[in-house]
């Protein structure tokens, strides 16, 4: 099987998974505000996500030689490591759990803020854990700095959405006669819709609101499938503690599963590799988001319509998106634990900056803190600039794994 070992090798696997896990949260934003079911989206996303582990179980868990020591893929399955399954399974589930509460979340509090608080909690919950189950491998006097960057960073978030809030409110107020339905068209800042618009995905309507206007707010929530004017924001912040709890114990977990520290395996029994693990880590996140979100389909929450099976299977509307967000969170992941397989969990946290892919791709495609304050855009470079410090030092603490 394949084995990043360089620190060099590492650390490129955790910048391309910072891409792809700060993307695959913006495609299913994407699709919420077309109006999609989250149900059906997340159904599809889980689909993908699943085969990516497939894809890498059989290419990097099955490449080169193999010895007792560092069984391939196949091998490990019928080997007797089912403490260590467990672990990864556990990893899973937590995922799971947390993903599904932040497809929740963004309609609630936006992406970018969803993201901040997620991610801050994972990395200092997360990487306090990780760095004291690797044996210290990465270095701490530049580890735990990185670790209060993004503390900073969550306060600065949070400050970000009560000013961003603030500003809506006062876009609300100023907005005055304004008639909003499927047939009227907002004349407040409009342009013509492209065909390729992301954001309504059509071109059947002929103008759109300008992004930061209060009509685009309004525009938004008649469109989207969650409807949140009315609701209290802190129904968003919730699920983003829980999220973030949740997000915090799935790489722990996981750890545990590779490198067995606390010596649950038999004498004699290899530690699980990392594709071995990721293989069953994914199928039981597979199997609790397919469960909840059919629970979903039938007894949906926040007052969204009922659907069925039948109907999901018939709502072709998204479902590549979907299926790339799958693909990308996956292959996200899988990239995440290899580069912490090298380089020390703790510094594979890094990738938890993802506020800075997905932030970019909530500025650019949903107009978030579009026409806002300069105290908002103040709190927003700041909250920024924290997370490149914070990626920087975190990566910059990688140790070696001894074999």
């Amino acid at each position: 099987m394949y084995v990043v070992e360089s620190r060099g090798g590492a650390i490129a696997c955790m910048l391309l998974a910072l891409f792809f896990l700060g993307t695959w949260p913006a495609i299913l934003t994407l699709l919420e505000r077309r109006g999609r079911l989250p149900q059906h989206t997340y159904l599809d996303y889980t689909i993908t996500n699943l085969l990516a582990a497939v894809i890498i179980a059989f290419t990097f868990g099955e490449f080169g030689n193999t010895n007792d020591g560092k069984p391939n893929f196949l091998i490990q399955l019928s080997q007797n490591n089912w403490p260590s399954v467990l672990f990864a399974m556990v990893g899973g589930v937590v995922l799971s759990l947390g993903n599904l509460s932040t497809q929740y979340a963004w309609a609630f509090v936006g992406l970018s803020v969803t993201e901040v608080i997620t991610s801050s909690i994972t990395v200092v919950i997360g990487t306090t854990l990780n760095y004291f189950l690797d044996d210290k491998i990465n270095r701490a006097e530049i580890l735990f700095p990185g670790v209060a960057c993004f503390l900073i960073a969550v306060c600065l978030g949070s400050a970000v959405h009560a000013s961003n809030a603030k500003d809506n409110k006062e876009k609300l107020k100023k907005l005055q006669g304004s008639q909003v339905g499927e047939n009227t068209s907002i004349s407040n800042g409009s342009k013509t819709i492209s065909k390729n618009d992301l954001e309504y995905g059509s071109s059947k309507l002929p103008e759109k609101a300008k992004a930061g206007t209060a009509s685009f707010l309004i525009e938004l929530e008649s469109r989207r499938s969650i409807k949140v004017f009315g609701r209290s924001t802190l129904i968003g912040l919730a699920m983003c503690l829980f999220a973030g709890i949740c997000f915090s114990l799935f790489s722990p977990a996981f750890n545990l599963a590779t490198n067995d520290q606390w010596n649950t395996l038999d004498d004699g029994v290899p530690h699980l590799s990392v594709y071995t693990a990721f293989f069953y880590f994914s199928c039981s996140c597979f199997v609790i988001a397919i469960i909840l979100n059919i629970t979903f389909l039938y007894h949906p929450a926040f007052n969204l319509p009922k659907s069925s099976i039948k109907a999901y299977l018939n709502d072709w509307e998204g479902r590549g998106w979907a299926f790339l967000a799958g693909f990308l969170c996956g292959f996200g992941n899988g990239l995440q634990f290899m580069g912490g397989q090298a380089a020390g969990y703790a510094a594979a946290d890094a990738v938890q900056a993802l506020p800075l892919v997905s932030t970019f791709w909530g500025v650019l495609f949903f107009g978030e803190y579009r026409k806002s304050s300069r105290r908002t855009y103040v709190l927003l470079v700041g909250m920024l600039s924290m997370f490149i410090v914070a990626v920087g030092v975190l990566m910059a603490s990688s140790g070696h794994r001894k074999n």
